[in-house]
């Protein structure tokens, strides 16, 4: 109970560290008028929603394009064509797709029996 009283007369010698400047107001014209984002790669609207939607994409084009005819996919173009036939895929020189690629002085050191011993035991076996 004490704890109570001594908490509530320290919120009513509390003073703000924050202190605003003038009264809040909101602006006094605000445009509301569709207009083109600034890092937008085009530099107009585009007409409607419909037209804007034809020409979009989004993990491939959002058009209703029938599959191709060869294709027996559910999904259409996608997956279209089997791996081999896109041909191989090799990095540009200086990429890697795997840290195994690397210099040796760029891979994962492998964990010694110490420090796995340390993670399973949760660090009792540092101590024993």
């Amino acid at each position: 109970m004490n704890a109570t009283k001594a908490l509530r007369q320290a919120a009513q010698h509390r003073t703000p560290l924050i202190h605003f400047i003038g009264k809040r107001s909101p602006p006094k014209a605000v445009d509301h008028a569709p207009h083109v984002h600034p890092a937008s790669p085009t530099e107009a609207l585009p007409d409607s929603f419909a037209a804007y939607r034809s020409n979009a994409q989004q993990h491939g084009p959002l058009k209703n394009t029938p599959p191709p005819p060869t294709s027996s996919m559910a999904y259409g173009a996608i997956g279209g064509h089997s791996g081999g036939s896109l041909g191989t895929v090799v990095p540009p020189k200086g990429q890697y797709f795997d840290r195994s690629e690397l210099p040796a002085r760029f891979q994962r050191t492998p964990w010694s029996q110490a420090e796995i011993d340390a993670i399973e035991t949760g660090g009792a076996s540092m101590f024993a």
